[in-house]
C-alpha cells in the first residue's frame, strides 16, 4: 500500500507510475472503505498539480467501456442488452472523438460528468462486458470523422440540438421525436418524466442573485444586479423541442435574461440545479412553482428510451439511428 500525504503547502513535484500485473487491477481510492472495491486496469500515474494531487489511469479503451457502461447506462437485466450495446457505442464514439483533446492537462477524458463517469472496473458485470465485447471497436462516424456522441438521462418525448448551448448545429444532433406508436415517450418509465420544484417568494430573489453569474444572466440596465424582488418570470421564446431559449426575469430594478440550458443554474439550490430547460414557470401565492420533464441537457441519444426501445426489441443499430440521424456504424481499426 502506497499513502500520499499533503505536507502544508508544499509543492515538492510527485510523479510516480504503477502498472497492475497482466489481467489484474490496481486498487485506488480516497479512503480506506473504497479502497476494497477499487480495480483499476492498466496503469495509474500520480501527479501533483499545483499542490494537488491527480490519478491519471492510462487504459485500454475496451477496459475503459467496461468501467463506464455500468455507471452511465446501469446494470440492466438481459432483455434489454441492446441498451447497453448502445451505451458501449457511443461511449466508445465519445472516448475516441476526445482522444488528445486535452493534451495541456495530459490526459484525454474527465472520469466524471464532465465527460463520462468512470470507477474502473468494481462494478462491471458478465452483461455487460458481453456488451462492449459484442462491439468491439464499433463506432458511429458522419461524413468519415467520429461524431460528438452527447446522451443525456430523460429526453421527456423530445430531443433537442446543439442550440440549447448557443452552438452551431450539426447534421446528426437533430430534434429528433422520441415517442412510442401509442404518443407516450419512449423514457416514461424515468422518475424524471415530470417534476416539479418549488420556492418561496422571499427565497427567489435571494437564490437568483447567488446565480446570476453562474447563470450567465444579462442585465437589461447597469444597476439591474442589486434587485430585491423578482416581480415576473417569463419565457419569452422556445427552442424547436419545447425547451427554453430565453427566460426573462422582471425585478425592482428592471429585468435580466437567462438562455437555454443555463436556465437551470439560475433556480440552484443547495447544489443542485433543475433536472432540465425543459420547464414552464408560474405563481401561486407566496410560490413559484416549476413544473418540468426530463434529466440532463436532451442532446443526443436518450438513456431511459433507449432503456425501452431495447427491451421492445429493438435493435442497437436500429436504436443508435434514430438518435443520432445519418450516421455510419463502422469497425475503427486501431
Amino acid at each position: 500500500m502506497v499513502r500520499f500525504v499533503s505536507f502544508f503547502n508544499s509543492t515538492e513535484d510527485i510523479a510516480h507510475e504503477f502498472n497492475s500485473e497482466d489481467g489484474g487491477c490496481l486498487a485506488v481510492a480516497a479512503d480506506k472503505k473504497s479502497l476494497g472495491k477499487a480495480c483499476y486496469p492498466g496503469s495509474i500515474m500520480f501527479r501533483n498539480t499545483n499542490g494537488k494531487l491527480d490519478a491519471i489511469n492510462s487504459v485500454d479503451v475496451e477496459d475503459y467501456l467496461r468501467g463506464v457502461i455500468p455507471y452511465e447506462i446501469g446494470k440492466l437485466d438481459s432483455s434489454r442488452i441492446e441498451a447497453l450495446k448502445a451505451q458501449a457505442v457511443a461511449a466508445r464514439t465519445y472516448a475516441y472523438k476526445h482522444f488528445n483533446s486535452r493534451e495541456s492537462v495530459g490526459f484525454d477524458v474527465y472520469a466524471d460528468t464532465k465527460d463520462q463517469v468512470y470507477k474502473g472496473l468494481e462494478s462491471a458485470t458478465p452483461l455487460t462486458d458481453a456488451a462492449v465485447k459484442a462491439t468491439a471497436g464499433v463506432v458511429m462516424t458522419y461524413g468519415g470523422e467520429f461524431i460528438i456522441a452527447y446522451y443525456h438521462s430523460t429526453c421527456g418525448g423530445v430531443t433537442e440540438t446543439l442550440a440549447t448551448w448557443n452552438r452551431a448545429d450539426l447534421p446528426y444532433l437533430k430534434s429528433v421525436p422520441d415517442k412510442r406508436p401509442n404518443g407516450k415517450p419512449w423514457c416514461d418509465e424515468s422518475s424524471y418524466i415530470k417534476w416539479e420544484r418549488r420556492f418561496a417568494d422571499k427565497e427567489i430573489a435571494k437564490l437568483f442573485k447567488a446565480n446570476a453569474n453562474e447563470a450567465k444572466a444579462v442585465f437589461g440596465s447597469t444597476n439591474g444586479k442589486d434587485f430585491k424582488k423578482v416581480k415576473s418570470i417569463k419565457i419569452k421564446d422556445k427552442l424547436k423541442s419545447g425547451r427554453i431559449m430565453t427566460l426573462r426575469v422582471e425585478t425592482d430594478k428592471g429585468y435580466f435574461d437567462v438562455l437555454t440550458d443555463r436556465t437551470r443554474w439560475l433556480f440552484k439550490k443547495a447544489g443542485t440545479i433543475l433536472p432540465s430547460s425543459f420547464f414552464t414557470v408560474k405563481k401561486e401565492g407566496k410560490e413559484w412553482v416549476v413544473t418540468g420533464t426530463g434529466f440532463g441537457h436532451g442532446v443526443g441519444m436518450c438513456q431511459m428510451g433507449v432503456r425501452a426501445r431495447a427491451q421492445a426489441g429493438q435493435s442497437y443499430q436500429e436504436i443508435l439511428s434514430h438518435y443520432y440521424q445519418g450516421i455510419t456504424l463502422e469497425k475503427f481499426d486501431r
